[in-house]
């Protein structure tokens, strides 16, 4: 079964210039206009866009190897998609490359300690993009914006110069609003707000970006499979180097990627306090997969919703479970914050104050800050997500199979924290 890109699964039809051009483009490839995905090329054509040359000592390519044999024998890009994920990868080649020459040029930068971290680590569709913009409205906070995670190395080897980032950024988003126009009502990817900081790891070729936007199962099972240890090594030394061009006093970091690293967060970053957003997984779950559906249409016009759901239902039971080892394998201490996802809707600022209330944080100036953040933030800014399990042919039994042990888990922190309350 393959999507057809209607309004099941909650999903729109994608416009009809861009299936056009997809289809003439593709009536082209005769002519030899197929855009290649081939890592030597890559490397070459970043080296001559960047003018540099060393990729680091540290470059491993073996990540890239696996991910473009995934796009190329099992995504069933189209054309367009082909071409995204080209300028993609020669944007992470040459971010890779700047960011090495800035390590030479100012050691010292790896020096520096990284800021104390706030990592949000819910699943998706939990709050977290809510939690993560109200946290933004607070100056100490150094999150990791939009421009910043599409480039977070200066692109002309000078430290002020953001205006040709935030443009990039900034038509990046007009581009996705065209191809895409119903996705912000999923997830706003908006180039001056806060974004997941997953990107980072993407410039190691080791994260789960890949398989969240397209079809590249072999590339999948190998990377649950491999030691993840340095593209969160990479990351922090890019985050040393995002700290030596903005300052702060704490990074604030999302993405659920890192349930499943929680270890190797705390090994690479150092004082890590995870702040955990919790939902009923029977909602949560059919909305991501409705985002994965959606996201995948982007890149292929040939997406199985089955496929999707079998893969990311056993992906995410075995996400909370790694989530869930490392937190009971640990001493806490105040390691992890619980937040509830229909409560935090409910009254998001009183969540923000009680959190950092337990981190003896004063707040009484910001409030008027989160605030603010949370009424340019409302539910619906963009249209109202529909979706049900049914869309994918799985039942919440199906899900309750791989999750049943993180929401047993759920229920107790749950009851404990209104017992405190009273």
């Amino acid at each position: 079964m393959t999507y057809q890109l209607t309004r099941s699964a909650g999903i729109v039809s994608s416009p009809h210039w861009f299936r056009l051009l997809n289809r003439c483009w593709k009536a082209t490839y005769p002519a030899g206009t197929k855009v290649r995905l081939d890592k030597d090329d890559l490397i070459r054509s970043a080296r001559r866009v960047t003018g540099l040359q060393d990729l680091g000592r540290d470059f491993w390519d073996e990540p890239l190897d696996r991910l473009l044999h995934s796009l190329n024998h099992e995504a069933a890009l189209h054309p367009v998609g082909r071409f995204i994920w080209r300028q993609r990868l020669i944007n992470l080649l040459s971010t890779r490359l700047r960011a090495e020459y800035w390590f030479r040029k100012h050691p010292g930068i790896l020096e520096e300690p990284l800021y104390p971290v706030w990592m949000i680590i819910g699943l998706q569709r939990t709050g977290t993009t809510l939690l993560h913009r109200l946290l933004t409205s607070d100056p100490e906070n150094r999150v990791l914006l939009s421009w910043e995670a599409l480039n977070p190395v200066p692109l002309n080897g000078v430290l002020g110069d953001t205006a040709d980032r935030i443009r990039i950024a900034r038509r990046s988003e007009k581009a996705l609003k065209l191809i895409a126009p119903n996705f912000f009502a999923i997830h706003p990817v908006e180039y001056l707000a806060p974004e997941e900081d997953i990107l980072l790891l993407d410039v190691s070729f080791l994260s789960t970006t890949p398989e969240a936007t397209t079809t590249v199962p072999s590339y999948a099972t190998w990377l649950e499979q491999t030691d993840q240890s340095m593209a969160y090594a990479y990351a922090a030394k890019l985050m040393k180097l995002l700290q030596y061009q903005r300052p702060g006093t704490r990074w604030v970091l999302k993405s659920p990627h890192h349930l499943e690293f929680s270890d190797l967060a705390v090994t690479h970053f150092g004082d890590v306090h995870f702040l955990w957003t919790h939902r009923d997984v029977h909602q949560s779950i059919p909305s991501f997969l409705s985002m994965v559906t959606h996201s995948q249409s982007i890149f292929s016009d040939r997406v199985d919703p089955a496929c999707v759901a079998d893969h990311w239902i056993r992906k995410t039971g075995y996400i909370l479970s790694k989530g869930l080892d490392f937190r009971l394998g640990i001493s806490q201490g105040n390691r992890f914050h619980d937040i509830f996802y229909e409560d935090f809707i409910a009254d998001p600022v009183h969540h923000i104050e009680d959190l950092y209330q337990q981190n003896t944080l004063p707040t009484r100036h910001l409030v008027p800050e989160f605030e603010k953040a949370r009424d340019l933030n409302p539910r619906g800014k963009y249209g109202f997500h529909s979706y049900s399990v049914n869309d994918f042919g799985v039942t919440d039994q199906d899900i309750d199979d791989h999750t049943m042990a993180y929401q047993t888990f759920q229920k107790k922190l749950y009851l404990k924290s209104k017992e405190e309350e009273l």
